[in-house]
């Protein structure tokens, strides 16, 4: 079954309206970006969170002591690396945070897409490049980019997929890409707010393809 990753939670209140759809994961943002979240504001939600519901804390190039702190106080479930972290730092910072690990790929091209499906994570995420922005565009990339690279050399971990998708064009990725996972953050908001009608339709239009 696809998974469905709610991303960009801020509030209590949005936590409580994933508590009655239960997307597999939710991401809390900890780089700087509109939904950022503090330590605090983690903690409190997670508290609050359904434990059937698994915590992804999203981080740039952040310093590892860091994450592996919000792991050991029990907010993390699934580290997410968006930055540059190369394979010795994803080794470190799992021997240090016995955590799953996934890393982001911005897909530029196919040869690129190629060399970073070699990372070594427990999960991939491919996501739109920007080149002034680490992540969270709200656009979709070129599908066909990563469905080369696929063909080319098969990926031997499994993936989500990111970037602008919404009810309207979710669909096109189970068509053409067999993910593990989708990854939605814009895509079910209306003013910077994730929105419950659009949530249940997200999570209710993935679950029906599988």
């Amino acid at each position: 079954m696809t998974k469905v990753k709610i991303c960009g939670l801020k509030t209590l209140e949005e936590i409580s309206l994933v508590n009655k759809y239960l997307p597999e994961y939710v991401g809390f943002v900890f780089a700087p970006s509109k939904r950022q979240v503090n330590d605090a504001q983690a903690k409190k939600m997670k508290e609050q969170l359904d434990p059937r519901i698994q915590t992804v804390g999203v981080f740039v190039n952040e310093p590892q002591q860091y994450i592996v702190s919000l792991c050991k106080q029990g907010i993390l479930d699934v580290v997410q690396l968006h930055g540059e972290e190369d394979n010795q730092y994803i080794k470190e910072l799992r021997e240090k945070c016995k955590k799953p690990i996934i890393k982001v790929i911005k897909v530029q091209n196919v040869g690129q897409v190629k060399r970073e499906m070699q990372a070594d994570a427990d999960f991939l995420l491919f996501d739109t490049y920007k080149k002034e922005s680490y992540g969270g565009s709200g656009e979709c990339f070129e599908l066909d980019v990563l469905k080369q690279a696929l063909e080319e050399e098969a990926v031997d971990k499994p993936f989500f997929i990111a970037g602008g998708l919404t009810l309207e064009n979710v669909d096109r990725v189970f068509h053409e890409v067999a993910c593990y996972g989708v990854d939605v953050s814009s895509g079910v908001e209306n003013d910077n707010k994730k929105d419950e009608e659009k949530v249940q339709k997200f999570i209710r239009q993935v679950r029906a393809k599988n």
